[in-house]
């Protein structure tokens, strides 16, 4: 596969030359073709995945769940087998750039149906996928106005009578569950329970008619019915006997960032370039605390931040406050133009994701065609624990860092990018992207805000931007670590502790998350990719170069993985680190 995906890439860079020999009359001959298929791989995707179907804005399955029964995860494998080698006979030298640039990123997402559902097969070790899956389905159907609420809770009903059946084929696929991720479904099944209980219903407090409402209590209490029976299942019978690692191996780590991320590195290279990153990283942290307060350890100047931090049902409306400063910067510093928007609202994160994800950007499809808001997600403690343990998980959203990761998030992070989306020069990038962009280009803004003077130069917001970067430096070695060297979950805790500087709570977290998110070190090696980028576009351009230009000509490309931005913005991939 490391061949291969060498080889991709330099199939990639040879696009320029085997244009340049080609007649001209044959630059774009096969568009027709391509599009035609491009299509066709598409309509199959929304076809095999509903709720992301509707989360794109495409509203035709909206009555159907995603099948993961035997069969079907294996007609899609054959799917994407037979896709990717319909693309692989078109002529890229025939395309026009952007459509060789699409047929390239297309190819890799096959690889990686491929390679999660064939090789990796979480769906055979995860219980958290079922319960969580089938949460997001109504999630997805009740969160927006994208439809009058009758219709949008007809289409629930139908997606909540197949729920119970979902549930039921969980257990007949699970037979290699992982420890870990057996625990995480337990800790998130009363939350999914909560959701249908509570916030399900409140969404449609508007619906008159009493048939339809009378059908929809049956159903989503089916729902809760078989949820709690789940929980039992996998408390009581799954976890004892769970004995599936969650480790890829190098060789499936290795393939799997090739074909999402278009990178092919040896892992101790990776590894290096990790933590050269942290030790650079965890250098300037220690400066900028001696900043702050040259008479504390550097530990105890985060800490001495770590209680700024308002009360946990402050938080939300706190920083909703924040966002209109931080927007008037990039229209000051000429950061990256901002298309015309809406406000976004902040808001809790849903229970089903509260497990492993802090803050996340939940923003309306790209197909949809109703004027919808942005969602900005923020996990608050859980009140059933105890109050230090909430006042612990609170550190995290200290005053400063609330601001960084806002800068992540919203301005000019993913919902900047967002922003952009339906002007995208094809719905294949509306579809399939690549981690290293955006999560890369998220981060990196964290770290190009501070550098343009963002707050001034104050040196605690500098410091919370350094310590999120450490994060993800920990996210690196810990994911390349974990999946390939044996490190435990308790292991990747301490490190995220104390290499990280983060709270236990969050260390925790961070480090579960890792044994699904195999790559998430994507955030690093995305920023420093970009940094690289921005540097040698700056060297081609010359006296036309901008900070706004780079960033205006990174946005209208989408997120493409960052060899092909590389490709169309400097016509050849050249050396991406």
């Amino acid at each position: 596969m490391r061949t291969r995906a060498i080889a991709a890439v330099l199939a990639v860079a040879a696009i320029v030359s085997c244009r340049s020999q080609a007649p001209a009359s044959r630059a774009g001959s096969a568009d027709a073709t391509f599009a035609a298929l491009s299509r066709e791989i598409l309509e199959d995707y929304f076809a095999r995945h509903p709720s992301a179907a509707t989360d794109l804005g495409i509203h035709k399955y909206d009555e159907r769940l995603d099948d993961r029964t035997p069969a079907a995860i294996q007609a899609e494998v054959s799917a994407a087998q037979a896709f990717r080698n319909r693309l692989a006979v078109l002529d890229a030298s025939t395309l026009t750039l952007q459509n060789a640039l699409d047929r390239e990123q297309l190819v890799h997402a096959m690889d990686a149906t491929v390679l999660s559902l064939d090789v990796i097969k979480r769906w055979a070790k995860d219980p958290d996928l079922y319960s969580s899956d089938i949460t997001n389905a109504a999630y997805v159907i009740m969160k927006r106005e994208y439809a009058p609420a009758a219709t949008r809770l007809k289409a629930l009903i139908a997606r909540e009578k197949l729920m119970p059946a979902a549930l039921q084929t969980a257990r007949a696929n699970l037979t290699n569950a992982v420890p870990v991720y057996a625990r995480i479904a337990v800790e998130q099944v009363d939350g999914n329970i909560s959701f249908f209980k509570n916030d399900v219903p409140a969404a449609f407090t508007s619906v008159t008619d009493q048939a339809l409402l009378s059908e929809f209590t049956q159903a989503n209490a089916a729902v809760m019915a078989a949820l709690d029976a789940y929980k039992g299942y996998v408390r009581d019978e799954l976890l004892p006997k769970a004995a599936g690692s969650f480790a890829y191996g190098s060789d499936v780590y290795l393939k799997a960032l090739a074909a999402n991320e278009l990178v092919d590195m040896p892992l101790d290279r990776l590894l290096q370039i990790a933590e050269q990153d942290r030790a650079k990283n965890e250098a300037a942290f220690q400066a900028t605390a001696r900043q702050i307060d040259a008479t504390k350890p550097p530990d105890a100047v985060l800490a001495s931040l770590q209680v700024q931090h308002p009360a946990p049902n402050r938080l939300l409306q706190e920083t909703q406050g924040t966002l209109d400063a931080i927007r008037q910067f990039l229209i000051d510093h000429r950061i990256v133009t901002i298309p015309p928007s809406d406000p976004l609202k902040v808001k809790e994160t849903p229970p089903f994701m509260r497990s492993t994800t802090s803050a996340s950007m939940d923003t309306p499809g790209p197909f949809e065609p109703a004027p919808l808001r942005a969602f900005y997600n923020m996990t608050l403690p859980d009140p059933r624990t105890p109050q230090k343990e909430q006042d612990d998980f609170m550190r995290q959203w200290y005053d400063a860092m609330t601001v960084n990761v806002s800068v992540h998030e919203v301005y000019p992070g993913h919902y900047i990018q967002f922003l952009y989306v339906k002007s995208l020069p094809s719905d294949v990038r509306k579809v399939f992207g690549a981690a290293t962009n955006s999560e890369g280009w998220a981060h990196y803004c964290e770290q190009m805000m501070q550098d343009e003077g963002f707050h001034g130069g104050d040196p605690r917001y500098r410091l919370a931007q350094l310590q999120d970067a450490l994060l993800r430096d920990v996210r690196f070695i810990a994911g390349i670590r974990m999946h390939t060297q044996g490190m435990t979950v308790e292991e990747a805790t301490t490190l995220f502790e104390t290499a990280g500087h983060q709270p236990h709570p969050v260390a925790v977290s961070e480090a579960k998350r890792g044994t699904s998110d195999a790559l998430y070190g994507y955030y690093t090696l995305g920023k420093l990719m970009i940094l690289k980028l921005r540097d040698d576009y700056r060297a081609k351009v010359g006296s036309d170069y901008s900070l706004q230009r780079f960033h205006d000509a990174m946005m209208q490309l989408g997120p493409l993985p960052l060899p092909l931005v590389r490709r169309a913005l400097l016509g050849e991939v050249g050396t991406v680190l």
